[in-house]
């Protein structure tokens, strides 16, 4: 498929599922080098290719290139792309199901080319079509946190960095439960495949993984290449029935690294019980005298489970997940509350995708929403970048008011949005993308 975007600059959109080009002269190569520009990568080796056109075929995912036909003659060429961009779909849990979520990654733009509407003009098309194609929403993880407000997109999840001294004072008060052990290589993307899928079915905010995800966490891969990692070892928790519910992946940080520090590479646990014990695990690791994390919770109950709280250091946190709505009554009417109210939103869409007036109503947790007519009095006024922040819960309606984003008739017009999204757990995102 193609677009043109001014009058040098042409958009080929292609769907790696049904590219066989693997070759190092192909397209799809070509694709994976501009945005490796963009990432500041090195090139990609020829013989990784296919391994990576695998898991973007698994993924289903759909890339854009921008090329520019008018470049001096010493240029990278007009088949390498000085603009990328990608799409796929995964699940994405909202309490009472999961809806599919479009997913945008892989957003590049060469600085010969900034300024020029490539960003915009990818990202409003993109938007509209799976508007239509009657996707409720789109989500994306942010490596700049400037860009996306003015495409409507709001912070909605967020991590911690965590550092956590292992040493003598380390002890887990909890109870021992099941069993923690160290699993073959030859297991472990099935057993990291399974738990995960434990853990996202009963994690608010979760979203379904891309085919990388279990290999690197198991080491078959390693982060910049889809060769084996060595160094990377995986243990796995088996609650008392011997049934897998979490898993801890994990690499040395050298002997040159002091403290003597463990990174994990991807800890997943869909049980609570399992969670702890993953961390008694680490905790009981000979030689290693801190662990470092990056994917905590920021309720994370570890600190409320040591004999010792000050072991556990947080060294910042970090946005996670960005949400869009694309069809507010389909995001909201799939979503779970809490209690039950109605309130009518006015939300407000510079693209023009979602925007109108809506009437929320909650009974018991279910929301029925329906799209009116321009209220001549809502209760709240919010922007759809407000209304995305809001929706999994990770931002309240009050912090929102107080930052000027939100525009309520009255006081208890908050205090009804921060109980009917309110959750008693935080959004929990660990997949990026």
């Amino acid at each position: 498929m193609s677009h043109n975007t001014a009058p040098d600059l042409h958009t080929e959109i292609f769907s790696t599922a049904a590219d066989e080009d693997v070759t190092a002269d192909g397209r799809f190569t070509k694709w994976l080098d501009a945005e490796g520009i963009g990432f500041h990568e090195g090139t990609f080796d020829p013989e990784d290719i296919p391994k990576f056109l695998g898991a973007y075929q698994a993924d289903q995912r759909v890339l854009w290139g921008v090329h520019d036909r008018a470049q001096p003659a010493e240029a990278l060429g007009a088949d390498h792309p000085v603009a990328t961009y990608g799409t796929m779909v995964h699940p994405l849990n909202v309490g009472a199901g999961q809806i599919e979520a479009h997913q945008i990654t892989a957003v590049t733009v060469r600085p010969s080319h900034r300024r020029n509407g490539i960003l915009r003009s990818m990202m409003t098309r993109d938007l509209r079509e799976a508007a239509e194609r009657g996707l409720p929403l789109a989500i994306l993880t942010a490596s700049e946190a400037t860009i996306y407000g003015r495409f409507g997109f709001g912070c909605a999840t967020f991590t911690q960095a965590v550092e956590v001294d292992v040493r003598e004072r380390f002890e887990v008060t909890a109870p021992r439960t099941g069993t923690t052990t160290l699993v073959a290589r030859e297991h472990a993307v099935r057993l990291a495949e399974q738990i995960f899928a434990g853990f996202h079915a009963v994690t608010f905010g979760s979203v379904g993984r891309q085919y990388a995800y279990p290999r690197r966490a198991s080491g078959e891969w390693g982060r910049e290449r889809p060769v084996e990692d060595r160094r990377v070892r995986m243990a796995v928790h088996y609650d008392a029935e011997g049934t897998p519910a979490g898993y801890v992946s994990y690499r040395f940080a050298g002997w040159d690294t002091t403290p003597y520090t463990m990174k994990i590479v991807d800890l997943v646990a869909a049980t609570p019980s399992a969670y702890l014990e993953l961390w008694r695990y680490l905790g009981s690791l000979d030689l290693v005298q801190v662990v470092t994390w990056d994917g905590a919770r920021r309720d994370d109950p570890l600190p409320w489970a040591l004999r010792d709280r000050r072991c556990y250091d947080v060294k910042g946190t970090e946005d996670v997940l960005w949400v869009r709505l694309l069809d507010v009554p389909a995001a909201l009417g799939s979503r779970s509350f809490r209690g039950s109210g109605t309130i009518v939103l006015e939300v407000l869409d510079a693209l023009g995708l979602a925007g109108g007036s809506y009437v929320l109503t909650v009974v018991d947790g279910v929301a029925q929403v329906e799209h009116v007519e321009a209220a001549a009095a809502p209760d709240a006024t919010l922007t759809i970048n407000a209304l995305g922040s809001l929706y999994l819960g990770g931002v309240s309606a009050s912090a929102l008011a107080a930052a000027g984003a939100l525009d309520a008739a009255a006081g208890d017009a908050v205090e009804l949005l921060d109980t009917l999204f309110g959750r008693s757990e935080e959004p929990y995102c660990i997949t990026h993308f």
